[in-house]
């Protein structure tokens, strides 16, 4: 029994390595994909994409310790039957019941971290990306501008274009600046630009020789000038009590409250979030011990079938723990009902899948022809 335990605590160990960091790097591929793709476009900064890529991986990682445990028990289980190796363990005494201890060994400390990443981790993690894009629309549009890109700002009022410094500390190089308002169109170009900070602390973007058009659309007026220096200020928010409001708005968001908060709201939604910041864990242990009668596989048939049927029953599981969390939102089904049904249902159905594959039939009576 103690070499059992140990093969199989070992075996789902290194299985669910394998999977959480391949699904780690999956996940991280793609939402770097994403981040690029807003810091190409002006939405965030290109210094915030790593952070936000951190945080908010660890804002998903409960999902993914959740389904690399439920893979890793499974491929060990399906392994062994495969491999015939059950045969072995079904001849020394032993059956699918005395899987449940060594399942269990991995499946809790994972369990454990889950509810840990739940209850504090992932508020957290949520706390920090939207505090750093709060922190990216504090900046003033000059600091968003990124050398040889379009940047649109204000909803798309204005448009900057700025080329890069032909030397480091040297003023930036031709600009183009594009602004709408509800009477006028700017266009704006300048040979350089750099900004300079009065003694009051204005802080103002001065442009190079250039020239500005000035359209009124719908009645052809026009105006035309020509400067050697032209000094816009920038308009800069006040940053501290902008990053408090920005703070207090991310707290009013569910996903980011901490759950000290959301135990003394008893409003639908924080209840709605508090449900399944507790069901995540609870539903990595039932899918650890639903993994096991789902392995059981028979070596002499494809395994395509039963681990399409696996993956479908975890999917709906998350998927009802979602549909839960959005009743109780609603109010169509209490928290008191809402925090433990589901994982009843599937619980329930883990007892008798394992019921159904310890059953023994008895074998029917041999038919004998009687001769008339």
């Amino acid at each position: 029994m103690s070499l059992f335990k140990r093969s199989v605590v070992s075996e789902i160990t290194n299985h669910f390595s394998v999977v959480l960091s391949t699904l780690i790097v999956v996940w991280l591929s793609v939402i770097l994909v994403r981040l690029l793709g807003e810091a190409a476009a002006g939405r965030i900064g290109a210094d915030v994409v790593v952070g936000l890529a951190a945080f908010t991986t660890i804002a998903a990682l409960p999902i993914i310790l959740a389904v690399s445990i439920f893979i890793g028990v499974l491929t060990t289980v399906t392994r062994n039957f495969r491999e015939s190796e059950m045969v072995v363990w079904f001849s020394s005494g032993l059956s699918l019941l005395n899987w449940i201890n060594p399942v269990l060994r991995v499946a809790v400390p994972v369990a454990v971290l889950i509810a840990t990443l739940t209850l504090f981790g992932t508020p957290w993690a949520n706390r920090q990306i939207g505090e750093y894009r709060a922190r990216f629309e504090l900046r003033s549009d000059l600091s968003k501008i990124t050398p040889g890109q379009f940047l649109e700002t204000e909803g798309g009022a204005r448009v900057f274009f700025v080329e890069g410094p032909n030397s480091p500390g040297a003023p930036l190089g031709q600009v183009f600046m594009r602004i709408i308002d509800p009477d006028w169109l700017t266009l704006i170009t300048a040979t350089s630009a750099e900004t300079v900070i009065e003694s009051n602390g204005d802080k103002f973007l001065v442009l190079g020789p250039g020239h500005r058009y000035d359209i009124k659309p719908g009645s052809g007026l026009m105006r035309l000038a020509e400067f050697d220096a032209f000094g816009a200020r920038i308009e800069s928010k006040d940053g501290e009590k902008s990053l408090e409001n920005a703070r207090e708005q991310t707290l009013n968001s569910r996903r980011a409250r901490p759950t000290e908060l959301l135990l003394t709201d008893k409003v639908p939604a924080s209840l709605g979030q508090l449900m399944w910041r507790l069901a995540v864990p609870l539903a990595a242990l039932n899918l650890a011990l639903m993994a096991i009668p789902l392995g059981a596989v028979n070596p002499r048939m494809g395994r395509s079938g039963d681990l399409l049927i696996a993956g479908l029953i975890a999917m709906l599981y998350l998927n009802l723990i979602n549909i839960s969390q959005g009743w109780i939102i609603n109010s169509k089904l209490s928290f008191s009902v809402g925090v433990w049904l589901v994982h009843a249902v599937f619980g329930a159905l883990t007892i008798g899948l394992l019921w159904h594959r310890l059953r023994v039939k008895t074998p029917k009576p041999p038919v004998i022809d009687q001769a008339v």
